[in-house]
């Protein structure tokens, strides 16, 4: 996957706006981002152990770093900040954003969680 042409941030942000070359921007929320971060913390060593992240509603981005030529580091105002982001995830997360968007909500009913704090 090539790197994106454009990543920007909302003025508010609660809002990643992703460009690929030949595609149109994806809009990633702050909140699909930080609940879906490829972090062992979220995701996991397998997936039975992936976490189900409730309380994210207004999560923000603090900063988004470059990590080589393949992928950046989004730090988010509750300090998460150990997902690598690459390329390619985000690329999977715009083309399937409100699947994964639908399994997150469905998740957080089943175990009686809420994006509120």
């Amino acid at each position: 996957m090539t790197a994106p042409k454009e990543l920007r941030v909302s003025k508010d942000r609660k809002l990643l706006t992703v460009t690929f070359p030949d595609h149109r921007p994806f809009e990633l929320s702050a909140e699909l981002l930080r609940v879906l971060s490829p972090s062992a913390e979220v995701q996991g060593h397998s997936p039975e152990q992936r976490v189900t992240v409730p309380g994210k509603k207004e999560v923000a981005i603090l900063k988004v770093e470059p990590v080589g030529n393949y992928a950046v580091r989004i730090t988010f105002d509750d300090f998460h900040d150990t997902g690598i982001f690459t390329w390619n995830y985000l690329h999977t997360l715009g083309h399937d954003k409100d699947k994964r968007w639908q399994e997150y909500l469905d998740e957080l009913a089943q175990k009686g969680l809420s994006r509120d704090r």
